[in-house]
This record gives C-alpha cells, structure tokens and sequence, in this order.
C-alpha cells in the first residue's frame, strides 16, 4: 500500500531465501540475524520515520526490543510506530465480548509473553517520546492463508467445540487499518484488528466447502481432532472482539466484514 504511492519501505528477513521475494514488492531487504544491531539496520533505523514491527517475542523477551532499545530510545525522528500484538491477549472470555478498555489477562506463555511485551514497547516509546499503536491482530486469514488449501487436500476439520467463537481479519483489511493509523497522526493507543463477525470455526470451514462445490468435512468433537499442540492451545481461548475504535478514530471502512465476503475473493481472485 506504501509502496506505490511513493514510500521507501525497508524490510526486514531471517532468510536469505527471501530476500527476492521481498525485493520483488518494491521493498528493500535486510537480511537481519535476530540477535543484534547491524551497522545496515542501524543505518536504516538512523533514518526510518515510520516503524512497523510484528517479530513475536520468544522465552527471552522482544527480540527487537533486546536488540535495538537503546537505538529506538534515540529516535527522536519517528514520527509514527506499530507494534503487531493479538487478541490473545484478552484470554479466555467464554464467548463473551472485549474490547480495547477490557483488561488483558491471558493466562497462556505466548499470551503473557505478548502482555509483557506490549508493556515494553509502550514503556519505550512514553521515555523516548514518539507515538506507539498497538494492533491487536484477530486470526488472519488471505489469499493462500484460510481454509481452501485445507479442503483441496482434505484435511480440514470441522471441530465441535461447545461454545467456541473466533474472530478474524483478512490480511487487506490489516493494510487498511495500519495505512490509516500513519495518516490519522494520532496519540499512542490500542487497535483491535478483527472483523464485524466473530464465528464459530466449524462455520467457517462448512461455508469455505460449500464455495469449493464440496460437502463439508464431518464433525469431530473437538477432544477427539487431530491437532497440533500449537493448534489445540488456540482453542482454549473463546471470545468476540469489539472493533469500534478502528472505524470511529481512524475511519476504516473493511472491505470483508465478514467471513463470506472475505472467503468469496479469495476465491475469486483465485480464478474460482
């Protein structure tokens, strides 16, 4: 989104593979090992006024924030920072409503890790004086990230789970807050990033099938899926996610509101 309207956007990669693709977009890249502060890093860190960062903390905190604090506390020049949480924050809420106001309390280690990092950057940010957003992601799904693979190569799973609610955020609409975050110039706040829907996940796999032309997978309890422990531990957590902040401060208008309209372009943009 930044690209074309004339931006000089850096990015940053573990991986030498992916460099190209990175290149590709318009995007200069910076092969970055995690660990440290790079003499081409500091230098593009020295002149960014725009910071966007969605590198996950790990058992020894924000990799970012270990490598870089004492530089970030310096730049003075940024005019604008984005930290990339997500609503796990909030916990396990048996189904019921939070919102940006609502005190996060998750109990999980990615969710406390998340708590304790969200706490870090805003902290660093309030000492070095440059406006911080955090956006709170929902479950992201796109093009080539949702269920259609899943159920092309049968092995999606349509889990019953008594009670269960996920919200979601198609990856453009992601673009549209954070593009409309830079240019809003707002104080620092919080940003749930979800859609207007939240829905059971059974529901989403059964309409993905009926788009496809296919009968949806048959239900399994949910103690009885075949999942990954990463998997089953997102599934401890049930909740629906206010999103009225990104449309009344920042006047973002999503183009999937919900599930269906986001799953029905992926697959038209697809050729489907």
């Amino acid at each position: 989104m930044l690209v074309p309207v004339g931006w000089h956007v850096i990015g940053t990669t573990r991986s030498a593979r992916r460099k190209d693709a990175i290149a590709a977009q318009g995007v200069t890249p910076l092969q970055w090992s995690g660990d440290e502060l790079d003499d081409n890093l500091a230098e593009a860190l020295g002149r960014a006024t725009h910071l966007l960062t969605s590198v996950s903390p790990g058992d020894d905190g924000d990799p970012v924030l270990n490598a870089m604090a004492g530089a970030l506390a310096q730049a003075r020049h940024l005019h604008w920072a984005g930290y990339l949480s997500t609503i796990g924050v909030y916990g396990d809420r048996c189904g019921d409503w939070v919102d940006e106001e609502t005190a996060p309390d998750g109990t999980s280690a990615r969710a406390k890790a998340r708590i304790k990092a969200e706490a870090a950057w805003q902290e660093l940010a309030a000492a070095a004086g440059w406006p911080l957003h955090v956006f709170r992601l929902a479950g992201i799904y796109g093009p080539g990230r949702g269920p259609f693979e899943k159920l092309r190569r049968g092995t999606a799973q349509s889990i019953i789970k008594p009670g269960q609610v996920f919200s979601r955020i198609h990856a453009d609409d992601i673009g549209r807050v954070l593009l409309a975050s830079i240019n809003a110039d707002r104080p620092s706040t919080v940003y749930n990033v979800c859609d207007d829907a939240p829905a059971p996940p059974q529901d989403v796999i059964g309409h993905a099938a009926r788009l496809l032309g296919m009968e949806p997978p048959p239900p399994v309890r949910f103690e009885d899926a075949d999942l990954s422990p990463m998997a089953r531990s997102f599934y401890a957590d049930s909740k629906r996610v206010h999103n009225d902040r990104i449309k009344r401060d920042l006047g973002v208008e999503l183009l999937y509101p919900d599930y269906q309209s986001g799953l029905a372009a992926i697959l038209r943009d697809e050729g489907g």
